[in-house]
């Protein structure tokens, strides 16, 4: 029952949030009807333009072509992000003088807008999925880095403390002691970086290698298909909440095992 509970508090405001931009959208385009039906789509518009409409099946189609892809790049813009701030933050924890060294160079980087960066990863990685997956893995990166961080230095000072005494060395401690008390903040960082992977994903398509949803998004733009603009939108929407949800799943799952408040219950 712990397990459900658990599962229910985390999926209930996630389905009230659903609902309630649902909501925040059909009544935007009630407050400001200069937008106008040939622009502003409602939810009703989108539902017959993906699901009754005769054109339907072909429009799904070509949505979903291009999804694939930007799933694609997304999912491995969200594993190398990831993995690299695991990496990252077991090194700067470990050893101060390697954080004080880059952490600045990190931030430094991270205040730099990624459009302004684009030029410079399409030059070095293409236009591509190396230079799509470079994108969607700076999206990740630093974010992710600096909750894994905090969730490494949180381990127990005792038990660090424990292992060292009996002669473990630091990687040791970390492995043993750290990692599992940072599992909490490694998959708070992967529910944020989920759909940060998407939108870098987005951002590289758009400006980098021309397909997958962020090149149809804008190319639906000047040709005013605005249909196929809000469905797609609707789209990556659902699918970033379901893959958040997924996540969410998945970390409830194992800290109701493995988590500090394992077996309390």
């Amino acid at each position: 029952m712990t397990v459900l509970r658990r599962l229910g508090a985390f999926l209930f405001p996630l389905v009230t949030s659903l609902l309630l931009m649902l909501v925040i959208w059909w009544g935007f385009l009630e407050a400001f009807p200069q937008v106008g039906p040939r622009v502003g789509k409602t939810p009703g518009d989108v539902w017959r333009y993906l699901v009754t409409s005769p054109g339907a099946p072909q429009a799904r189609a070509a949505i979903l072509d291009n999804l694939q892809i930007t799933l694609r790049d997304a999912a491995l813009g969200f594993g190398v992000g990831m993995a690299a701030a695991m990496g990252l933050a077991a090194l700067f924890v470990s050893f101060r003088t390697v954080e004080h060294t880059f952490m600045p160079v990190a931030m430094l980087l991270r205040s730099v807008p990624l459009v302004a960066l684009t030029p410079i990863i399409v030059l070095v990685f293409g236009r591509g999925l190396g230079g799509v997956t470079v994108m969607a893995a700076i999206v990740v990166l630093f974010p992710a880095l600096v909750m894994i961080m905090t969730g490494l230095r949180s381990a127990p000072r005792q038990a660090m403390e424990l292992i060292a005494a009996y002669g473990g060395s630091r990687w040791t401690a970390l492995r043993m002691v750290a990692v599992p008390a940072a599992l909490p903040a490694v998959f708070a960082a992967a529910r944020i970086s989920v759909p940060g992977a998407l939108i870098g994903a987005l951002i590289g398509e758009w400006l980098g290698s021309g397909t997958g949803l962020g090149a149809s998004l804008i190319r639906a733009i000047p040709t005013f298909r605005y249909n196929e603009l809000w469905a797609s939108i609707v789209i990556v929407t659902l699918v970033s909440v379901l893959l958040y949800a997924i996540v969410g799943v998945v970390e409830n799952l194992v800290l109701a095992r493995f988590g500090p408040d394992a077996g309390r219950d």
